[in-house]
């Protein structure tokens, strides 16, 4: 499958300026960058969706260059519903560093954009390249900035862009100088990238389209030269219509521990969410989210259709898209874990290594010589699944708690061997 069949293939074609996608296929120049500002220290996977598309792009032979917006993020992309916080200076720093490890990891060798042993030795050798805004904006002259990039543009043209005319029309927020000029940042980054690397090509959400065609006129004004944006489909979620975001509030990141702000989501909670999308969602899904080709999701597909209830389809969602953002011995596990708690699969059938792997998932408590057993109570203190003993004590009285399963209701009960302990309907924790 070409890169253009397999881009619509998997839907990630919204708004571009490209007339005829075949033109990716064969295209000169085959390098691209795709931005992402650090408005919190982990991206969602409505972030995910896009960086998704561009490691479809390098599997297809484009190298990749990453952009962390340093300067932008001081700014903060506009939204239609009003401004945005600004960030301090160490929030912004402290939030680049944890996305750039995001987005190396999954366009990586190792990650959804993996080539390795797919019978093309010329996709092994590619390496990411990392950039960062702040580096050629921190000694930005002012009126250098309003000579050659603010006269490129007409106020007529800004004031065209939906989100503006939403900020300041009739009920508006109104909007800020500040963010009112983050697109010409924008397109002078998309210039800059153009004369320093020869990247003629923007990868983008549709909903950066607008930003990301603001360089294609500074290209052309002052380099007499072309270039393009291509921007993928925001994420829907299917079952709720509402956008795969932060901004929803229904955010899923791709941290699966916390970097200092609470945004994260353990790797079982990750895996979980998709397991449980609905019948109706998963084709739609799988595309996005996994790397399996298309004769690989035709066959999971006909194999769900011929026994839905076994949740075929789902299964292989949750390992794929758990596999590209946490790995496979990540994925492994909370398989695993899932057969345990919800299939039937017995703590004694595990393996050393099986039980070493769900500890990752889980807080761990361990048993040893010196301590061979622990009471309920304070393993559900120490595993923090509760904030105190009086909480545990009202827990266990109040049959929320179990020990393998099993409802316990006796709060001088002892743990002796390994265990997972529950609490409530999704909160769990081991002991070995």
């Amino acid at each position: 499958m070409k890169l253009s069949e397999e881009l619509i293939w998997r839907g990630f074609q919204a708004e571009t300026t490209i007339k005829d996608p075949t033109n990716l296929d064969e295209r000169k120049s085959k390098k691209f960058y795709f931005g992402a500002d650090p408005s919190a220290d982990s991206l969602t996977i409505g972030n995910l969706a896009a960086l998704m598309m561009c490691a479809c792009f390098v599997r297809h032979g484009y190298k990749p260059y990453l952009l962390v917006g340093g300067a932008t993020g001081q700014i903060g992309d506009p939204k239609e519903t009003g401004e945005r916080d600004l960030k301090t200076l160490e929030e912004v720093e402290h939030n680049k560093a944890c996305i750039k490890k995001q987005m190396e990891s999954v366009i990586s060798p190792d990650g959804a954009a993996n080539t390795k042993d797919d019978g093309d030795a010329e996709n092994d050798n590619w390496e990411v390249t990392l950039v960062d805004n702040y580096d050629w904006f921190k000694n930005m002259n002012y009126l250098e900035f309003l000579r050659s990039v603010g006269k490129a543009f007409s106020m007529t043209q800004l004031l065209d862009r939906k989100f503006i005319q939403n900020r300041i029309g009739e009920g508006g927020s109104g909007i800020s100088y500040a963010e009112f000029s983050y697109t010409l940042i924008q397109g002078y980054d998309f210039w800059h990238l153009y004369k320093e690397y020869g990247i003629d090509l923007q990868l983008c959400g549709a909903d950066q389209f607008g930003n990301a065609s603001t360089g294609i006129r500074l290209i052309n004004k002052f380099e007499n030269a072309t270039a393009d944006v291509w921007s993928t489909p925001l994420i829907i979620d299917p079952a709720t219509g509402r956008k795969f975001g932060k901004s929803e509030g229904n955010a899923i990141w791709l941290a699966s521990s916390d970097n200092g702000q609470g945004n994260f989501t353990p790797v079982f909670d990750f895996y979980q969410f998709w397991l449980n999308q609905a019948d109706e969602s998963v084709e739609y899904l799988l595309k996005i989210y996994t790397v399996y080709s298309r004769e690989e999701i035709e066959a999971i597909l006909a194999e769900h259709k011929a026994a839905p209830e076994k949740r075929v389809a789902q299964k292989a969602l949750a390992k794929g898209a758990t596999e590209v953002v946490h790995g496979k011995t990540s994925a492994k596990a909370a398989i695993t874990l899932t057969d345990i708690l919800f299939g039937g699969k017995k703590l004694g059938q595990l393996t050393e290594n099986e039980i070493e792997s769900i500890a990752l998932l889980l807080p761990t408590l361990k048993l040893s010589e010196e301590r061979p057993a622990i009471s309920l109570v304070d393993a559900l203190v120490e595993t923090e699944l509760v904030s105190s003993k009086t909480e545990a004590r009202k827990m266990i009285a109040g049959n929320a708690i179990s020990v393998n399963g099993e409802k316990v209701t006796d709060e001088a009960f002892e743990i002796t061997s390994l265990s997972i302990l529950k609490r409530g309907k999704n909160k769990f924790a081991l002991v070995k």
